[in-house]
């Protein structure tokens, strides 16, 4: 037999000389695609099962070399993959051991590629792609692209938050999710939506004006934007928000800590752990002096 045969959504793993002898275990997709949404972001998730679905066969094969031949950047998101397969199925300990056996490991990119991305990043001329793309985009996605340029947030983080605010002001529990004294979005009072395993925002300090721009406007999708964007032969860029905002703020004084805390990274260090205790109302006074001079650039 192939590697699989699909059977109404299961996959189903048979003795065979991929898999070995001694195994024989069934797939339920359709749970499985359950069970990874409700713990995983969309694109991660989709990776996942795109991954399950080429090479969930190897979680239960004893010969791993196709998995170690496939090229680093797939081979990384395959493992990932199979790890995250093999957790569901309660297999992890026998996957990780074999994968350990083998030798196969997941790479990290190295210091030249992170110096070559440095060299190669046209984040210098990020204000002109925002102001260019600003004349495209409608009234709402217009605020939505100020948003993500003075909070900093992943795309994803952006869009569930825009519409929260919308959506939350129209029932009347905004002051639920935006702290008025500190002038912050409390995003880790919704963990389902705002925490996950790896990538995290726990507060983003936002002025009222913008705040009262986004709760006047219409919920936003970001495949909208990207079509929009894509019709007026405009590249997307709103990824480089993210880093551009980060940057800047390195840029005008903001401690590297208290960025990674902004943007949901809290290091491993002790010191960041268990003791540094920043005081939250002085750094949104930081953080919005800094802004100040990031809108002076933006309308000039």
């Amino acid at each position: 037999m192939g590697r699989s045969s699909s059977l109404v959504g299961h996959w189903l793993y048979e003795p065979c000389k991929k898999t070995g002898p001694n195994h024989k275990a069934t797939l339920d997709l359709h749970e499985f695609d359950q069970w990874t949404r409700s713990r995983y972001r969309s694109s991660w998730q989709n990776t996942i099962m795109c991954y399950v679905r080429r090479f969930g066969y190897l979680v239960f094969s004893d010969n791993l070399r196709e998995l170690d031949m496939l090229a680093p950047t797939v081979r990384n998101n395959c493992i990932k993959s199979l790890i995250v397969l093999s957790k569901y199925l309660g297999n992890y300990v026998e996957f990780t051991q074999k994968l350990k056996n083998h030798g196969i490991k997941t790479t990290r990119p190295d210091s030249l590629k992170s110096f070559l991305r440095i060299l190669n990043s046209n984040n210098s001329d990020i204000l002109r792609w925002y102001n260019e793309s600003f004349q495209i985009l409608r009234n709402n996605e217009k605020i939505f692209l100020k948003f993500l340029l003075y909070s900093g947030l992943r795309k994803e983080e952006a869009v569930t938050s825009f519409n929260k605010i919308i959506q939350l002001f129209k029932d009347g529990k905004l002051s639920e999710y935006y702290d008025t004294n500190l002038n912050c979005l409390c995003h880790f009072k919704y963990p389902k939506e705002f925490i996950r395993r790896t990538k995290n925002c726990f507060i983003t300090f936002i002025a009222n004006d913008l705040l009262n721009e986004i709760v006047n406007s219409e919920p936003v999708t970001y495949n909208m934007i990207v079509k929009r964007l894509h019709r007026n032969r405009v590249k997307c860029r709103i990824n480089e928000l993210r880093d551009y905002y980060g940057t800047y703020l390195l840029q005008h004084g903001i401690l590297e800590a208290e960025i990674n805390l902004l943007q949901g990274r809290i290091p491993t260090s002790i010191f960041i752990k268990h003791y540094w205790s920043p005081k939250l109302s002085e750094l949104k006074d930081r953080i919005f002096n800094a802004l100040k001079e990031l809108e002076q650039s933006v309308n000039n």
